[in-house]
């Protein structure tokens, strides 16, 4: 019962945060796995699962109208449920899809009840009530952090025992699949957020990168630091030719 209260406390908080700060990304996995990690006595699991999480959900990302899977409510109960069945990562990388597509769900539904307040946000728009628009707005947003609360109290309350009844279950081969699985999903995480960016223009880049790590073998480390030295070389001196040629083109056409 602590756990299942701490959690959706958990959850419910960092939504208000993210919502009331201008969205500072408090609500992705290696943040709240962190925490809940924190909360549940196992910083150090929360820390590794929490990576782990972010590197698949990394472009999951709500963008206009577009809602994908919730990774609050993903990374919270995958890490929590991990945590608590003493599996470690391979049980919050089995479950935290699953849930997050289900909190999708979920949060749409929150959606639609909000989208009855319009009707009632108008009638204080036309009146210039202000005070009661921020109210009506604030309504809105602790129904969502009370939505997150009670899916991580119940989950956790009810669905803890019969999580643990199912992990302690599965086959041992069943299992060292999870863990192979876990070692491919974050390059899925990685193909899903490139896919949308790669070009003809920027792959070079990535192949660059993948030869510095086969070939090469530079650490992580190093290749990031090549890679904002490389960042910031194009971007100036590219910025500088285009300032220099937009210039130029201005003073022929003065002439």
């Amino acid at each position: 019962m602590q756990a299942a209260l701490m959690v959706g406390l958990v959850l419910a908080v960092l939504w208000l945060i993210e919502k009331l700060g201008g969205t500072p990304m408090v609500i992705r996995p290696i943040v709240v796995s962190p925490i809940v990690g924190f909360v549940l006595g196992d910083l150090q699991s929360g820390i590794l699962i929490g990576a782990t999480l972010e590197l698949i959900f990394m472009g999951a990302i709500q963008i206009g109208a577009a809602v994908p899977p919730d990774v609050l409510v993903g990374a919270g109960l995958g890490t929590a449920f991990a945590i608590l069945s003493g599996k470690g990562p391979e049980v919050a990388l089995a479950l935290a899809l699953p849930i997050a597509i289900l909190a999708q769900s979920l949060k749409v539904i929150v959606f639609i009840v909000r989208s009855w307040f319009m009707d009632f946000a108008m009638k204080l728009a036309s009146e210039a009530n202000i005070k009661g628009l921020v109210t009506l707005n604030f309504a809105g947003l602790l129904l969502q952090c009370l939505m997150y609360f009670i899916v991580a109290f119940v989950a956790i309350t009810f669905g803890s025992s019969a999580v643990e009844t199912f992990v302690a279950g599965i086959p041992k081969t069943v299992m060292n699949g999870l863990v192979v699985a876990g070692g491919l999903l974050p390059a899925v995480g990685f193909a899903l957020l490139l896919q949308p960016m790669m070009t003809s223009k920027n792959i070079i880049y990535f192949i660059l990168g993948f030869i510095l790590i086969s070939y090469a073998n530079l650490p992580i480390l190093a290749i990031t630091m090549f890679g904002i030295v490389l960042a910031f070389v194009i971007t100036y001196e590219m910025g500088n030719k285009v300032v220099k040629s937009n210039n130029e083109e201005e003073v022929l056409f003065d002439e």
